[in-house]
């Protein structure tokens, strides 16, 4: 706990933000923090919990009610709280491998299951998490640290997104020989390029993998395993395999028109954006720029709001975003009680971008997209949309059918798919002879990380589906437990 009763002398304070109308000129973190003495009075009202919900990590009606990775969030804000910066820095990185990713994107489930939220604003953690993280690397608490003891065992991973790293990052510290293939010319997976530069800067994740390099971790860029590198060389080559290559199979549309040139997967459109970000000399002809354009934004999740923020930073003429879901009730409903998510209208940084630059809200609820219209050269140049609605199906959860007399035509230039992923690409699963299940995730057994080959594990999106961030570290943490018990006999790892 902090003080003893902080929770009721001071008032919530969180980071600011740059405005709305500024932050859209470029590509840069728009966040703004608070001060240390500000954190402290912040580390203050961390209330002396019984039971603190904040770090329980449950999943309540499928959604999780505080943090997956069991962060001891009351100790280190009573550290923070008590100025003892490097002691704090301990106990964050007693369960989370890399705070300046969960600080930055997490959407905070520990704030959401403070006891504090009951009758007042949540106790502000994300932001202390923060300020230790950024504390440790600003002071040089945070340095290389080489295992000191080497086991001599061998464990490649597949794959550098937040899973394959948090699971690279404990076995390297078990002493492991460990060895990343990543497909992409930069590591990072989603880090790198599914998340855009101003709710994660680059540099951030740059600065992480110099770390794990340093430490001993060898990365081999533009491996691509299953086509450009043999998997059957890996398992003769290595002691153990994980597989961390995410649910990267984007889910499409089956419209009429879907073919048309300027319809594009979201995750494809933004990581262009950032490889010339990145790059000078890389090729973004593939892509058509969002200046000057109006774009269709399929999708009501975080990638589609990510892609929001996107084009409005590219100088779109015109955005909308349809959400197959309808529009959330502004407060709690009965059957959504506290300690639960929080399932209420939200506006987001890229719905609040756009609020500011054209004055409305640019989701359409309960709405789909039912046909690109083309123009001669097959060029997209309108869209047939309609409000819908969800109808029970024998042969998925649900089917959609468009309500009568709601359709409409609208000019759009570009169209972005951003409907979630309908799991992993099974080409690296299949190389390792490794099954799936019906999702098109790796198939493990209840609560383990063991796939059906012989010494081949999987973690992250790409064994549990499309998920956070900070269940990724969680998966490959949880992971790298296995891994090493498999090796040695037993695992000292948390």
């Amino acid at each position: 706990m902090g003080k003893a009763t902080g929770f009721l002398e001071y008032a919530r304070q969180n980071g600011g933000e740059i405005s709305p109308e500024e932050r859209i000129k470029n590509f840069s973190d728009f966040h703004t923090h608070l001060n240390q003495e500000a954190r402290k009075t912040q580390g203050a009202r961390c209330m002396d919990c019984g039971v603190p919900f904040c770090q329980s990590g449950l999943v309540i009606n499928g959604m999780v009610s505080g943090c997956p990775l069991n962060n001891l969030i009351p100790e280190w804000n009573d550290l923070v709280y008590l100025e003892k910066p490097e002691i704090a820095l301990e106990r964050l990185l007693k369960t989370n491998s890399f705070p300046e990713f969960t600080s930055r994107v997490c959407p905070a489930p520990c704030e959401a299951a403070c006891t504090c939220g009951l009758n007042d604003a949540p106790v502000t953690i994300k932001e202390n998490e923060w300020g230790i993280i950024e504390t440790g690397f600003t002071r040089g608490f945070i340095k290389a640290q080489p295992p000191k003891v080497r086991t001599n065992k061998k464990v490649a991973i597949i794959g550098s997104g937040p899973a394959g790293l948090a699971a690279a990052d404990q076995l390297n510290k078990r002493g492991h020989n460990v060895t990343i293939f990543e497909r992409s010319d930069r590591a990072g997976g989603l880090l790198m390029y599914g998340i855009p530069n101003m709710k994660l800067e680059k540099s951030v994740v740059e600065r992480r993998i110099r770390l794990m390099e340093d430490e001993g971790i060898e990365f081999v860029l533009n491996s691509d395993v299953g086509k450009n590198v043999k998997a059957d060389e890996i398992v003769k080559n290595y002691d153990a395999v994980i597989l961390a290559c995410g649910a990267s199979a984007p889910r499409d549309v089956k419209v009429k028109g879907r073919e048309g040139k300027g319809i594009y997967f979201a995750v494809d459109y933004m990581s262009n954006i950032t490889k010339g970000q990145l790059d000078p000399n890389y090729d973004t002809s593939g892509f058509m720029s969002a200046k000057d354009k109006n774009v269709l934004i399929i999708g009501g999740g975080d990638t589609a709001n990510d892609c929001l923020g996107t084009v409005l930073r590219e100088g779109c003429k015109n955005v909308y975003q349809l959400d197959i879901n309808p529009k959330k009730p502004v407060k709690r409903a009965a059957n959504n009680p506290w300690p639960e998510w929080p399932k209420v209208y939200t506006i987001d940084y890229g719905q609040a971008e756009a609020i500011a630059k054209y004055g409305s809200d640019p989701r359409i609820f309960s709405s789909s997209c039912l046909e690109f219209i083309l123009d001669e050269n097959k060029k997209l140049k309108q869209a047939v949309i309609s409000q819908v609605i969800k109808k029970p199906s024998k042969k998925a959860r649900y089917e959609i059918v468009p309500v009568e007399g709601t359709q409409k035509t609208i000019d759009v230039d570009i169209a972005l798919i951003a409907g979630g992923f309908a799991g992993s690409e099974s080409y690296v699963a299949k190389s390792f002879k490794a099954e799936l299940d019906a999702r098109n995730n790796i198939k493990t057994e209840n609560g383990k990380y063991a796939s059906s080959a012989a010494k081949v594990f999987a973690c992250g999106d790409m064994r549990r589906g499309q998920s956070l961030v900070v269940w990724a570290i969680r998966e490959g943490r949880g992971a790298a437990k296995e891994v090493d018990k498999f090796l040695m006999g037993y695992t000292n790892l948390e």
